[in-house]
């Protein structure tokens, strides 16, 4: 149970009641218009579509992670994705926790529980990262946006206004535009911190059996 809970804010991924497991549930839709609230400034917008160009331009990536949860406990494991729609984060022993998600849907098993549970991959903010065309400013709704000392910060959540789903996103600015990471918020309120390191973008493509849960 703790595992799973470690996955959960590692995803972000909403409450039991919004999103419990079974898949063949409906994704939550997207709409046509974005929520800029939070933006104030053109620079603020163009910010952001700048960091909806990296999303579509990346195809793949691999390297390893790090995430903080909120006791400021620690794990480490490695991570593939493959866009659109596709990433598997394995967490180091002792954890024997695999969260894969095949485009349609988040598996998080727990090898040592025997456990795999599934949830349609609509229910977690990370959605609007992985679909084919990103565009955070149509598809969530954006909260902060700025740049500083060669770092990018945006902050969005669903498009409800649902804190619960909100991620702050972290990107180097130089010397390219890179992702580093990001801090998801949970259903309690807790935040968890996912740091990428040692990234690489992979030759040639990842094998498929990857983000296969049934290959595991």
């Amino acid at each position: 149970m703790v595992h799973r809970l470690i996955a959960l804010s590692f995803l972000g991924l909403l409450s039991a009641s919004a999103a419990g497991p079974a898949a063949g549930q409906e994704a939550k839709g997207l709409g046509t218009t974005g929520s800029i609230a939070g933006l104030q400034a053109p620079k603020q917008v163009e910010l952001v579509r700048k960091v909806n160009a990296y999303f579509n331009g990346l195809t793949s990536l691999e390297g390893t992670f790090v995430q903080t949860g909120a006791d400021n406990k620690r794990q480490r494991g490695k991570f593939y994705i493959a866009r659109p729609g596709r990433f598997r984060f394995e967490f180091n022993p002792p954890s024997r926790v695999v969260i894969i998600s095949d485009g349609q849907y988040i598996a998080i098993q727990d090898r040592d529980l025997s456990t795999d549970d599934r949830w349609d991959l609509g229910y977690t903010p990370f959605r609007a990262l992985l679909q084919d065309n990103v565009d955070l400013l149509r598809d969530t709704r954006v909260l902060e946006a700025e740049e500083k000392e060669d770092a990018i910060s945006i902050v969005f959540e669903d498009k409800s206004g649902d804190s619960s789903s909100r991620i702050r996103l972290f990107l180097s600015a130089k010397p390219s535009l890179q992702i580093k990471g990001w801090i998801a918020k949970d259903a309690q309120g807790f935040d968890t911190r996912t740091d990428l390191t040692e990234m690489h973008v992979p030759v040639g493509q990842l094998d498929a059996n990857l983000f296969n849960p049934a290959a595991h």
